[in-house]
This record gives structure tokens, C-alpha cells and sequence, in this order.
């Protein structure tokens, strides 16, 4: 049987996109963050709707196209962001993230849904990972609501005891979206994952591409209830701060 850790598998990522330079992505990091194609939510105020639902509407870029780049930008990057869509679902990932730290030596980091635990293990263990972004969409009732999808909210923490077991660093992320995060869910989502490091809420955005119409109309939270939010938040992180308010 062929190993699944193999150097340079035949499958490739399918990348869908690339931000040349980001200052935000991974904290303290200057990041090159990669888009891939597809995602198992469908959450209705994602930015991302044709990256999630019709991925093939973006150009599919090459992989070692991408490898090659990040060569080029050694002393001036110092990590790559693997985003989407949902990354875990690629089965090239793996040996992406070693041609990475093999031909730049950059850090890598994750964007993740916190769904798919099973792919997330081989991945942890390799080493390869250094820091994770495990968005926490609301608390578990509210998740079919906003994910559009059967959610199990046991599949998140599971993703947070294999980063805690590994001992990779993470940020939990929640996009505060006016009827599906309120105080309640803060705090119910603290009862699920315990005491965590670094905890941000984010603004939530309306635009004229999300996924679902519906979400258009929702008017995002004022600074006020933000903070409310972060005040919650902060009995169960050591850190919380508001991101794009």
C-alpha cells in the first residue's frame, strides 16, 4: 500500500486563488494567503459564494506556479495562509503544505471550519502546521440556521483537542452576525470549548455577493454590542479582540 505521506503526491490542490501579501491573516506574519476551491457549509453571509458553490468560475491556478512564486518572495513573506472554501477537503494538502516548508522554509497556517477532524489528524501530526484559524460560526442550535447544513458541533471540539493534543497554536474566530450571535451564543460557545488563548470577533459585512439574499438585509451590530460581545467572550479567553469594527 502506498503511504499516504508521500513526497509530492500526483494530487494537487485546487487552488482558486492567491493574495500576494497580507498583513492580517496570520497575527504578527506577513502571509501569502492561497484560496481553494469548495466548501461542505453554506453559509449565507459567506464573501466567498462562487469560491464555495462554483469554484470552476475562478481560474484554477498551478500549484507549483504558486510554489515557484513563494520562492521568490523568501525574505519578504514569512508564512503562507491556506484558506478557502474548506482546505481540509483537499487531498493534496498534505503535500502541498511539504513542498512549502521544503522549497521556502515559511510558516504555514490554516483557515478552517472545524468539521472534518478525521483529514485535520494526518495533517496535525505531520509537523508541517504552525498556527490554525478555526472559525466557531455560532452556538451548536443555531448552526443548521447559518451553515445551511446538518452541522455536528461535537466535530469542532474534537478539531480543538487534536490542536491542543499537538500542541498547535490557534485563534477561534466568530463572525458576529445580528439573530444568529447574541451574548447567549458567546457564552454557550465558551461552555463548548473551555479556556482558549486568543478569541476574535469579527464584524460582520453586507455585501452584494453572499451566498443567501437574505443576508443582505441584516444591519451589523453597532461598537456598543461588540464590546458587550468581547465582555462575554473574555470569561473564557485570555484575549479577545473585534476585528473590522
Amino acid at each position: 500500500m502506498t503511504p499516504v505521506h508521500v513526497k509530492y503526491q500526483q494530487v494537487m490542490m485546487n487552488i482558486r486563488g492567491l493574495y500576494k501579501t497580507s498583513l492580517l491573516d496570520f497575527p504578527g506574519k506577513i502571509s501569502a494567503v492561497i484560496f481553494t476551491g469548495g466548501c461542505n457549509l453554506r453559509c449565507g453571509y459567506c464573501h466567498n459564494p462562487h469560491l464555495v458553490i462554483d469554484p470552476e468560475s475562478h481560474k484554477k491556478l498551478d500549484e507549483t506556479e504558486i510554489i515557484n512564486f513563494l520562492i521568490k518572495r523568501k525574505g519578504l513573506l514569512d508564512s503562507v495562509t491556506i484558506s478557502g472554501g474548506e482546505p481540509l477537503l483537499q487531498k493534496g494538502l498534505l503535500s502541498f503544505m511539504e513542498r512549502v516548508k521544503e522549497s521556502t522554509g515559511m510558516m504555514i497556517k490554516l483557515d478552517t471550519n472545524g468539521s472534518l477532524p478525521g483529514n485535520l489528524k494526518s495533517v496535525a501530526g505531520s509537523g508541517l502546521l504552525d498556527y490554525v484559524a478555526l472559525d466557531i460560526k455560532t452556538s451548536p442550535a443555531k448552526y443548521p440556521g447559518l451553515t445551511g447544513v446538518d452541522f455536528k458541533f461535537e466535530n469542532i471540539i474534537e478539531t480543538l483537542s487534536i490542536l491542543r493534543d499537538r500542541g498547535i497554536d490557534f485563534e477561534i474566530r466568530t463572525t458576529c452576525v445580528p439573530g444568529y450571535v447574541a451574548i447567549d451564543d458567546i457564552s454557550l460557545i465558551g461552555c463548548e470549548t473551555g479556556r482558549v488563548s486568543r478569541y476574535y470577533l469579527q464584524q460582520y459585512v453586507v455585501d452584494n455577493d453572499l451566498i443567501s439574499g437574505d443576508f443582505m438585509k441584516i444591519e451589523p451590530y453597532g461598537i456598543d454590542y461588540l464590546q458587550l460581545l468581547r465582555t462575554e467572550a473574555l470569561k473564557f479567553s485570555d484575549n479577545c479582540v473585534i476585528r473590522g469594527a
